[in-house]
């Protein structure tokens, strides 16, 4: 009787294994790899993109919230490492964040802690060369996404704060 159960035990041991390995090694890197297409095509890989003010309808970014401007940058350092700049917003809070392809954050840096001041960061794989100098962030997978979020606190400043908003950028650097 027990040899009957023997099969069917390793099938569900098998089965559980796999969907234990989905579950929480497949997951994050197709929730993000999605979240790179809403946010750029290719055409837009290592471009910063400025996403328009949530509504009940936005999805560009996951879960926006109403009271927060977003910038982002699906990026591929495939071609080399990208540098973030993003000028001193007219903002009480802003903050620049880097994810990898597996959504693991990578950097985070608000505007007080950066003393109000423009922040800039390379994010380079293991073994690229980047500039003396600069602050570097080596990542493990080559694509992610960046993205500056901005408090708006006040719609009415909203134009000050999205004209320093696309002043900021995210390009390769050769």
């Amino acid at each position: 009787m027990t040899r009957r159960w023997i099969g069917p035990v390793i099938v569900a041991l098998l089965v559980a294994m796999a969907s234990y390995y989905l579950a929480l090694v497949a997951t994050p890197r197709v929730l993000m790899a999605g979240a790179m297409r809403r946010i750029g095509n290719d055409a837009q890989v290592n471009h910063m993109v400025q996403v328009p003010l949530a509504n009940a309808e936005s999805r560009t970014v996951v879960r926006p919230s109403p009271d927060l401007a977003y910038s982002a940058c699906a990026f591929d350092l495939s071609a080399g490492p990208l540098r973030l700049d993003v000028p001193v917003i007219p903002a009480v809070y802003w903050s620049l964040s880097a994810f990898d392809a597996r959504t693991n954050n990578a950097f985070v840096r608000n505007n007080r802690e950066a003393g109000n001041a423009p922040m800039s960061v390379v994010l380079a794989l293991p073994g690229q060369p980047v500039p003396k100098g600069v602050e570097t962030v080596r990542l493990d997978t080559a694509k992610g996404i960046a993205l500056v979020r901005i408090l708006v606190a006040d719609r009415a400043e909203f134009p000050a704060i999205d004209a320093a908003r696309h002043r900021s950028s995210c390009k390769t650097l050769n």
